[in-house]
């Protein structure tokens, strides 16, 4: 699967020293600063980490926000805020904007685009694994959860934390709320088809699968309509992605639904069905021609090469083929010219975000730790300016190169 899921890049930052000098009044708010530093410089160095894993991010996560949670939340809980909130100024580029940062002198912003990137690291590691010769059936449960994981961090980050910016999001950067949605929807898209090709491997009845290719179609579809608004030049590859998707699912939606149909002694309605998944089929393809052509960010993906693209099209044409001798030697039924509507409803295997909260504040953050931050003896040059150190470079993420294209990525 590694040429099936299209990846945006990760968000770059400019390095942080957490550095206040005069500020910092006592040994345990320099420990506290180190560990900032350090533990925001760990978290970085694993985003890029072919060798992490979802329980060292984690770990590495929980580590850092557990201390940032001291620069945004009161240490008695009340909804008043830390007094170190607006210390530091934090910048970050966007998935889809290359390298333009936004700044922001909030923690909160921080939080959320740390918290961002953390996402993007649980679909690229689900990816990277989906994208293995041979997968096991573990390594599959844990694509499919790795994408419920995102979700959850996005759905989160969307509902908790964004409205707590002081500062919105401008048009078309990553925490506004149409690309955030778009992130949120694809990953349970994604999550989806993983829980389609199992049941495919194991032979449930075509019913449940048409279900779910049609709500996945619409997922796809949702995603797609989220973008629809943003400026072409830098979204318009990740939507040829999405469109081609949901034409692939709804091909899938309907080839099954033919078969239910054909069950069902309706071979005029099958017929129609499977002429219908055919055309989609021929979309799909054509869209994965014009995808490869599209200037954007992120690797291009090659969805059409893979086995288990065109699988679809060989049971398709198999399918179609069963049905019209079924009709020329056994039923003589008309072909109905209105493909059939599809208003399927799946009753099982619809994804759902495993729900996400970030670490309470650690124990490191005690009344005397924040009493020995002095924001009184702050210099009163102590400005938001760039500073060399400040610059943003972008992120070198590893070249994966595909394996050996299996198409069973779930047995």
């Amino acid at each position: 699967m590694t040429h099936w899921f299209h990846r945006n890049p990760l968000k770059a930052t400019a390095p942080v020293s957490f550095n206040y000098y005069g500020v910092v009044t006592g040994p345990s708010a320099s420990k506290m600063c180190n560990d900032l530093r350090s533990s925001r410089a760990r978290l970085l160095e694993l985003f890029t980490d072919v060798s992490c894993n979802p329980e060292m991010m984690k770990n590495a996560a929980d580590s850092y926000f557990s201390l940032l949670q001291g620069f945004i939340n009161s240490l008695d809980e009340s909804t008043q805020e830390s007094k170190l909130r607006y210390i530091q100024n934090f910048k970050w580029t966007d998935t889809l904007q290359g390298q333009v940062p936004s700044a922001q002198q909030d923690a909160v912003f921080e939080l959320i685009s740390m918290g961002f990137n953390v996402a993007l690291w649980y679909t690229k590691y689900a990816s990277r694994l989906a994208g293995k010769e041979n997968i096991t059936e573990d390594e599959a449960k844990e694509v499919h959860r790795s994408l419920k994981i995102a979700a959850g961090i996005f759905k989160h980050l969307k509902e908790s934390h964004i409205p707590k910016l002081i500062t919105p999001a401008e048009k078309g950067r990553d925490l506004e709320s149409r690309l955030i949605e778009a992130y949120l929807i694809q990953c349970q898209a994604e999550a989806q088809e993983v829980t389609i090709a199992r049941a495919i491997e194991l032979k449930h009845a075509p019913g449940l699968i048409a279900a779910l290719a049609y709500e996945t179609a619409n997922f796809y579809q949702k995603a797609d309509h989220t973008l629809s608004s943003l400026e072409p030049a830098y979204s318009a590859k990740w939507r040829k992605y999405l469109h081609l998707k949901m034409c692939f699912y709804t091909a899938y939606a309907y080839c099954y639904h033919g078969q239910t149909l054909l069950a069902s002694d309706k071979c005029g309605e099958a017929i129609r069905s499977l002429q219908e998944a055919e055309k989609l089929y021929a979309k799909a393809e054509a869209l994965c021609k014009e995808y490869g052509e599209t200037k954007g960010p992120g690797p291009t993906v090659k969805p059409s090469g893979h086995l288990f693209f065109r699988k679809l099209g060989n049971l398709v044409k198999n399918t179609l083929e069963k049905c019209q001798r079924e009709n020329g030697f056994i039923y003589f039924q008309k072909i109905p010219t209105e493909a059939p509507q599809l208003e399927l409803k799946a009753n099982y295997g619809l994804v759902e975000p495993v729900p996400f909260e970030f670490p309470p504040t650690s124990a490191q953050w005690t009344p005397e730790t924040l009493a020995a931050f002095d924001l009184t003896k702050r210099p009163k040059d102590d400005s938001t300016k760039s500073k060399p150190e400040d610059e943003v470079k972008p992120v070198k993420e590893p070249d994966i190169k595909p394996q050996k294209d299996t198409g069973c990525y779930i047995s």
